[in-house]
């Protein structure tokens, strides 16, 4: 979910700052240049990491700043395709959930990516909110607000910057405008799409220590078996039946 890497960045040292050690101004910049900021194809960073070295400081005419190249590493947030994270619930509607990290909100789980199957509930305690429920074996396994839910990478995207386009002379009424903006959604430079489709994935709820796995075939166990998880059942007749069918196998 994290990673580190090197880069090497030429900035400018306000006169301001030339009273303070260099290392401990340099890091001040960076933070300010680099941090909660998103890098194309890199990810968010978190923190600075450290300052591996530090040239320059030259002043050019007309310019009371200096000029240092730094080459320094950050902690980058960019999870891999496939990760499994747990998370909390932002936003529940008709086009699937908004999950948040704490750091990051712009995790979305669309329609196809939900659990299936399901049914979806209007939310009394939200307004324009829904209740996604998932189906299985006869009962209702709901999605609340206060869940931990658990989900899988399906895709990390970086939007192009969106271009203002011109205001046709139809539109513009103040109106028209003000309508036209609260439809709009705030620019995200990185989009995480997560799947809640697989066993384990969800409300942690759903998947408590008493949950374990079951063979859906009844031959032998080998490296190939499939495995479903169940919930309701515990890990120690799991443990048991593992061991029996190892025997037998020897």
């Amino acid at each position: 979910m994290f990673v580190m890497i090197e880069i090497e960045h030429t900035l400018r040292l306000p006169p301001h700052l030339l009273n303070r050690p260099l290392n401990v101004a340099i890091k001040g910049e960076l933070e300010s240049l680099f941090l909660d900021k998103v890098i194309d194809k890199l990810g968010l960073c978190v923190s600075v990491y450290d300052i591996l070295s530090i040239d320059g400081g030259f002043i050019f005419p007309g310019d009371g700043a200096s000029t240092y190249t730094a080459r320094f590493r950050l902690v980058m947030f960019r999870p891999y395709v496939g990760e499994v994270i747990s998370a909390r619930l932002k936003e529940s509607t008709k086009d699937g959930l908004r999950l948040s990290l704490g750091f990051f909100d712009d995790i979305y789980v669309p329609v196809p990516l939900m659990p299936n199957p399901y049914h979806t509930d209007p939310d009394p305690e939200h307004k324009n909110g829904i209740k996604w429920v998932w189906e299985y074996m006869g009962e209702n396994y709901p999605i609340d607000w206060t869940d931990e839910i658990r989900f899988r990478v399906h895709s990390l995207n970086y939007p192009p910057i969106p271009v203002e386009q011109g205001i046709d002379s139809e539109q513009k009424d103040s109106e028209e405008k003000d309508s036209r903006q609260k439809d709009l959604k705030p620019f995200a430079p990185m989009v995480i799409t997560g799947s809640l489709d697989a066993d384990g994935l969800g409300p942690t709820a759903w998947w408590d220590k008493d949950d374990f796995l079951i063979m859906i075939n009844s031959k032998p166990m080998t490296s190939r078996s499939k495995f479903e998880l169940v919930p309701g059942l515990g890990w120690r007749l799991l443990f048991l039946s593992l061991v029996r069918q190892r025997r037998s196998i020897r």
